[in-house]
């Protein structure tokens, strides 16, 4: 089954795909079993694995399959519970997965309901295959980053998590409020060698060489972390 009349793909597109990881899953949730199978075909000549469902409870019953790379193609509308509401409900999970919308019956505030919540991508049927697979390699492409992004993250929590709460203390002066040495020592009522020593060790646990590192490092902190850095916890 073809999704419109386009046929081939451009050299630049092919190249792309070679760029995206080949083991990227592309989860399908539409409930026509013909536009199914029609999506798995185009998205296995693609070189990515399709997975595909029926509807948004079959696919929250298998939700550990959006762990790995990849991205999801919604039908809107569908028996039972929408396209979007499994956005909202994989929003709810804190399941960030890129979600490229495609639907025959689709209007301008749902697309744009759609695209403030996350969609990568809001697509009417018919639709050629050249656009679909370039929303397709967009979204795993966005998948990447945000998953080494993720990684970034979590790192530097570790990181964050072996510091004192003394010297968690000398961290937030220092890149909440700027402050010096001896003004961070007058603050906590300690020497001035000790908020050096402090200092030295929160340089070396979070593996940064400059202040402005452990700044940028301080921002890549969910704002919950930061905060209860920055109560003392």
């Amino acid at each position: 089954m073809r999704l419109s009349q386009s046929a081939g793909t451009s050299a630049p597109l092919l190249s792309q795909r070679k760029k995206s990881s080949a083991e990227s899953i592309v989860v399908v949730v539409d409930d026509d079993a013909a536009v199914r199978e029609g999506l798995s075909e185009l998205i296995l000549s693609a070189g990515f694995q399709p997975v595909s469902f029926a509807s948004t409870q079959e696919l929250l019953n298998a939700v550990d399959i959006l762990d790995g790379p990849g991205c999801l193609i919604l039908d809107v509308h569908m028996p039972g519970e929408s396209g979007l509401d499994l956005q909202h409900h994989l929003a709810e999970r804190g399941i960030g997965k890129p979600i490229i919308f495609l639907t025959g019956r689709g209007d301008i505030p749902m697309t744009v309901q759609a695209m403030k919540d996350g969609a990568v991508d809001f697509l009417t049927k018919p639709v050629s295959d050249r656009t679909l697979l370039d929303a397709v390699i967009a979204a795993i492409a966005l998948d990447q980053t945000q998953r080494a992004e993720a990684i970034v993250v979590k790192r530097n929590v570790e990181r964050l998590k072996t510091l004192t709460r003394r010297e968690r203390e000398v961290l937030r002066e220092v890149v909440t409020r700027g402050r010096l040495n001896k003004q961070i020592a007058f603050d906590l009522g300690i020497s001035e060698v000790t908020v050096k020593l402090h200092r030295a060790n929160v340089m070396r646990k979070m593996e940064v060489r400059s202040i402005g590192e452990l700044i940028r490092v301080w921002e890549t902190l969910p704002p919950t972390v930061r905060e209860r850095a920055e109560a003392g916890f």
